[in-house]
């Protein structure tokens, strides 16, 4: 059943006729994807946001109606189901107990063949110092699919920061980043260096992606992509080119055109972007992501999944490193089980 909340975006998606899936059997792990209830939620970036209601039906029916063989997905955080009450730091649990239930109906069969939310990361503040340890544990008693977080980091990279990220080196926990400001990146690599043994993973191509960016622009992103690659402890996910930054929209977003994208255009659009970032971390260091439902407002499920397959044809992938990238990365990184 669609919720009224959802309608306009949905129908706006119908207007598409269906293209054929590429390589139908291909399996794939989506490694970026949110889960929400956004009806009540007041302020920015929540009221944007079309897509108000988004659980494991909502996601089930993309991938069913998709045709591509989606065999497992990772939850990314997004300050879904915080808990309301309790110590401030540990709310943020909240989500991780709500993500495992979702995974827990997953893995009944009622939504279908797909593993949901295998893997799950969440948030914790890492400005706590090593206080930020029981968050973390309690993080990982509430699901034993949490695998790491997405959180902000200071630009001086100060000594109460480092200590409470050391406790994801200890624990065996992975820290997602994602800023529209690539400029952020060289910090990052920092980061990297200094604390060699936890897996960062960039998310969304590093930073806003602008098909109508000036050479410049596109040159300053190459060159923060290029610093960031250097670390052998960083992977990519090469996706999220298809959202809206803040008012900024691009040009086949719902809002600017009057019926959706097809894979071929968008491959178009996007390959320098895409092809470049592959290039600079190799497929076994990237990994094709949905980011939906944000997303979910520019392009379906179906069409950006082709579009990932066009994106890997005309690059000249291998057959091994199309499996890197559609679901061999992803499952290494986020430490994935059948």
């Amino acid at each position: 059943m669609t919720h009224t909340e959802n309608a306009p975006l949905e129908s706006w998606l119908a207007q598409e006729t269906p293209e054929p899936v590429l390589e139908p059997a291909l399996p794939i792990v989506d490694p970026h994807h949110h889960l929400w209830d956004l009806r009540k939620m007041t302020g920015e970036p929540f009221t944007s946001f079309q897509q108000k209601v988004y659980l494991g039906e909502e996601i089930s029916n993309d991938i069913a109606m998709s045709g591509h063989n989606i065999v497992q997905t990772v939850f990314a955080q997004c300050n879904a189901f915080y808990r309301t009450d309790g110590p401030e730091e540990l709310r943020a649990v909240g989500e991780t107990e709500f993500v495992h239930e979702i995974a827990a109906l997953s893995r009944s069969g009622l939504y279908g063949n797909t593993q949901l939310c295998a893997g799950i990361f969440s948030a914790a503040d890492l400005r706590l110092g090593d206080k930020v340890e029981p968050v973390l544990q309690a993080h990982m008693a509430a699901s034993q699919y949490f695998r790491g977080v997405r959180t902000a980091f200071p630009r001086d990279l100060n000594d109460e920061f480092m200590a409470g990220y050391n406790m994801l080196a200890k624990h065996n926990l992975s820290f997602d980043h994602y800023s529209p400001d690539h400029q952020r990146l060289p910090v990052l690599a920092k980061l990297a260096r200094m604390q060699p043994d936890v897996t960062i993973i960039v998310n969304h191509l590093g930073g806003k992606i602008d098909p109508g960016a000036n050479n410049d622009a596109f040159d300053q992103w190459r060159q923060s992509i290029d610093t960031i690659a250097a670390c052998s402890n960083v992977v990519l996910k090469v996706g999220g080119a298809q959202q809206r930054v803040g008012p900024w929209e691009p040009p086949f977003h719902a809002n600017q055109r009057n019926n959706p994208i097809g894979s071929e255009a968008l491959c178009a659009l996007l390959y320098p972007w895409y092809t470049y970032a592959i290039g600079a971390f190799g497929p076994d260091r990237c990994m094709f992501e949905s980011n939906f439902p944000v997303d979910k407002e520019c392009v379906s499920y179906r069409t950006l999944w082709n579009t990932f397959k066009c994106i890997a044809d005309k690059s000249g992938l291998s057959d091994s490193e199309k499996e890197d990238m559609f679901s061999g990365t992803a499952k290494r990184v986020y430490r994935l089980h059948d």
